[in-house]
């Protein structure tokens, strides 16, 4: 899994998108899918292991739960 890091509120957001923009594009693409699927996992987890997209029938559909 993937780590936090925590940013000085000093510096500007151009260079923390460089630095993470240079990390992405360095990864290769197995990290990158492995990535995206741990993501998939937390968010599904924080949602109460409901999926955030669900099949409609015509494709995906991104929809909030309303609270």
């Amino acid at each position: 899994m993937g780590h936090l890091k925590i940013y000085d509120t000093n510096i500007d957001k151009a260079s923390i998108a460089a630095e993470r923009e240079y990390t992405y594009l360095k990864s290769s693409s197995e990290h990158k899918i492995l990535a995206l699927l741990n993501l998939n996992r937390t968010s599904v987890a924080l949602n109460g292991g409901s999926p955030l997209k669900k099949p409609q029938g015509l494709g995906l559909v991104i929809r909030r739960s309303n609270l």
